[in-house]
């Protein structure tokens, strides 16, 4: 194989909690690390075993608030019941809106959209979620889809696991776009 990966040299942060959706949180990891990205994943505390939805673990590399918006390409939050825990942490907060700010891309699943109306991010955005926070993100001045993967700027939204292919198709285009300048 002679060509470099699409996300070589791009550093992509994760946030996660327990109760994570299994699914939701590995197969977005393990794309974003097939196309050359190093993705680290933050929880409330560093070098900590998390526990999904259905019981697959995943071990953070830093607590929320060891790293630095500045530090990374891209955020990643996966879906799950994790979101309604991890937005109520300041440093997530704080964390998202620097990285939303400094127009670099986002993406969430399902009811991930949890932290990013925490993070008073989505207004006039277009988006899509699980149906069951519809009316979370309308009422926080988001235009609501459905469809499996919304890109709108820099956010990129998906309904829940089925839609992972064509979520992380979508993710990963923005990165790299992202990282080439366009």
């Amino acid at each position: 194989m002679t060509n470099q990966p699409i996300l070589s040299g791009q550093r992509i942060l994760a946030f996660v909690d327990d109760e994570f959706e299994d699914l939701e949180m590995w197969y977005p990891v393990l794309r974003l690390r097939e196309a050359g990205a190093q993705v680290d994943i933050a929880g409330p505390k560093g070098d900590t075993v998390y526990t999904g939805k259905y019981g697959v673990p995943i071990t953070s590399d830093y607590a929320y608030g060891e790293v630095k918006a500045a530090d990374y390409d891209g955020l990643y939050v996966p879906g799950g019941w994790a979101p309604d825990k991890i937005r109520r942490y300041e440093d997530v907060l704080r964390l998202t809106r620097e990285i939303h700010e400094a127009a670099k891309p986002i993406a969430q699943i399902c009811h991930a959209g949890w932290v990013l109306i925490s993070a008073k991010i989505v207004n006039g955005f277009t988006m899509t979620s699980t149906p069951g926070i519809r009316d979370d993100l309308e009422n926080a001045g988001a235009i609501w889809v459905d469809e499996e993967a919304v890109v709108d700027r820099n956010i990129v939204s998906g309904r829940r696991p089925p839609d992972l292919p064509a979520f992380m198709r979508a993710y990963i285009e923005v990165l790299a776009d992202k990282k080439n300048g366009r």
